[in-house]
């Protein structure tokens, strides 16, 4: 089913001379709740879309999933798809993932997962990225791969509102690219999209974010195999520190032709 992801409103548009009402398109948010075999796992803002992916790539990039195989994704857990207004989604395992926590509260579009786990707990569930088998993204690559993304960032350029993430090999294809009003949730959506698609662990690819590169999005390429990571705005000092440990190549400022790499350092 596709789902709206903008809405229509007429604006006043004001410059030094004049103001004029206008249309213009504003991005979708909506709660969506995500179950593992009918247990309630979290409730995110997000923009509908790739709901099965977001719920999929969340599920796994948060360690839910522990190992156990996607049997299925479908709306809703009980009841009707339509009542829930396609905003609660259920991923299957016949039970064989462990039963979830439910994180309190909802996870908002803007700060993501923050804070949930240490460096310490990540390196307890995540083994050091394998360097004979991570990739090497050409530095020619990496300075041209926002130009390369731009092209299916469709939603922003209808809002300026959304982030995108997108998965690219060493060549430049770019594989998947996908966009959401959360940061987080453009990351869970690719990684969604290739877990479903067999393609995990992703250790011959790189990950794009059109955003900064905080711990949560480090800890999510991490968890997905991800052997470099390429940000248009700045890491933070945590972000760069779980990069080191985990073996990662880290960029950030990629913009204008020119980039900071701050792992390997």
């Amino acid at each position: 089913m596709t789902r709206k992801r903008t809405d229509k409103l007429l604006v006043v548009k004001i410059d030094s001379e004049s103001s004029r009402r206008v249309p213009d398109d504003l991005v979708v948010e909506e709660p969506m709740s995500i179950r593992l075999d009918g247990h309630l796992a979290a409730t995110t803002m997000r923009t509908p879309g790739h709901d099965y992916e977001l719920a999929v790539g969340f599920c796994f990039n948060e360690g839910l999933l522990a190992g156990a195989p996607v049997q299925g994704v479908r709306y809703c857990a009980d009841g009707s798809a339509v009542e829930s207004k396609f905003n609660v989604v259920t991923v299957e395992t016949g039970n064989r993932a462990p039963v979830p926590t439910s994180r309190l509260g909802t996870t908002t579009s803007s700060c993501g997962v923050c804070g949930s786990e240490s460096i310490d707990a990540l390196v307890e569930r995540l083994a050091p990225l394998p360097s004979d088998q991570l990739a090497t993204i050409p530095t020619s690559l990496v300075l041209t791969i926002a130009e390369l993304v731009r092209p299916g960032q469709i939603l922003f350029e209808q809002t300026g509102a959304v982030h995108a993430a997108a998965a690219f090999d060493i060549s430049g294809n770019v594989l998947v690219v996908r966009e959401d009003v959360g940061r987080h949730n453009a990351v869970d959506k690719v990684v969604g999209r290739l877990l479903l698609d067999h393609l995990l662990p992703a250790n011959g690819l790189g990950l794009f974010v059109s955003s900064r590169a905080s711990f949560e999005m480090v800890q999510k390429a991490w968890a997905a195999g991800f052997g470099t990571l390429v940000s248009v705005s700045a890491p933070t000092s945590l972000a760069v520190q779980t990069a080191k440990v985990s073996g990662m190549n880290l960029f950030g400022f990629v913009r204008d032709g020119s980039a900071v790499r701050y792992s390997p350092a």
